[in-house]
């Protein structure tokens, strides 16, 4: 039988209260506590673990190695704490009132809204909350715990995720755009040119800016928005195949003539925010987009166009 732990999960809020809100009275402030309760709870755990949490240097209290260490072991266990507490309320509830999902904006919308239109045929009064997210936006929403699940062109550190699809993005331009006029091959010097269009990464450390090289960049919210802009002859993009299949059809766009790296192509997963603690509704709509996308790309495999590599990491942090 394990020991009984010295230290109580009050002590570890304290310790992270403070190192967070950066000193003893910012961390009573924080906590609703005094600052003397605070200060003694550092430091029984100081004496019952026999270290040096906090040590003076100068006028100022900093943290040891050792306290580093302790600081991001206690993170990880009031997280796990805390997410322990939240399975048990959806367990006992039985199925969740609402689903929160983070989803890549280059996931076809139409496939997405089937998925939860199948959903919603057997739970029609659970709540969706959907964040169309970019990049680093989906791997936050994870991270963060803001989502139960995520469709992500990339899998996160710590996460593990199901390979769900794969996208073809074509390099494309509205037919009189001067691109289209060269009549020729193009090459990465005549993109340089021309404006690019860029949809913006949704995380709070956005990566901006045309990998390119691009004199000119646009960069915008929505790929709705970045497709108006390529169909009125504004600028040139990457996009998913599927997504402007409407516009090349009606020939509101035109694929470039690229000489190298006019298609790409790039892996879409579903991910878990935490599997271990997923409640039913979570598990079941992941069990619908899984089966639903498989069926929708066993339709189109054998389609012209249908490639097998997969998306550079630098192609991967535009996605326009």
């Amino acid at each position: 039988m394990a020991a009984t732990p010295r230290i109580s999960l009050e002590h570890w809020r304290s310790l992270r209260a403070v190192v967070d809100a950066g000193g003893y009275a910012q961390a009573a402030a924080l906590l609703h506590k005094s600052q003397s309760a605070v200060t003694y709870a550092v430091q029984k755990m100081e004496a019952l673990l026999g270290v040096k949490i906090f040590e003076v240097v100068g006028r100022k209290a900093q943290m040891t190695p050792t306290g580093e260490v302790l600081y991001r072991r206690a993170k990880a266990l009031l997280d796990e704490a805390s997410a322990l507490e939240g399975a048990a309320g959806t367990l006992a509830a039985g199925w969740e009132a609402e689903l929160r999902l983070s989803v890549e904006i280059i996931f076809p919308t139409w496939l997405l809204l089937q998925c939860f239109a199948r959903f919603a045929e057997e739970r029609p009064q659970m709540r969706l909350e959907v964040y169309e997210s970019v990049l680093s936006g989906t791997e936050e929403a994870l991270l963060q715990r803001k989502v139960d699940l995520a469709i992500c062109s990339q899998v996160p550190p710590g996460f593990m995720g199901d390979p769900l699809m794969r996208l073809r993005f074509i390099a494309v331009a509205h037919p009189r755009h001067p691109l289209h006029q060269l009549g020729r091959e193009l090459t990465r010097q005549d993109l340089r040119k021309y404006r690019h269009l860029i949809i913006r990464d949704t995380g709070s450390q956005r990566r901006s800016g045309s990998w390119l090289g691009a004199e000119q960049t646009w960069t915008v919210s929505q790929k709705a928005t970045s497709i108006h802009a390529a169909g009125m002859g504004l600028g040139f993009a990457w996009f998913p195949e599927e997504t402007v299949r409407d516009e090349l059809e009606r020939g509101a766009l035109k694929q470039l003539p690229l000489r190298e790296g006019g298609e790409r192509f790039g892996d879409l997963y579903l991910v878990f925010a935490d599997r271990d603690y997923a409640g039913p509704g979570a598990l079941r709509l992941a069990e619908i987009i899984r089966a639903h996308v498989a069926e929708q790309c066993r339709k189109v495999e054998h389609e012209p166009g249908q490639g097998t590599a997969v998306a550079d990491s630098e192609f991967r942090g535009e996605l326009s």
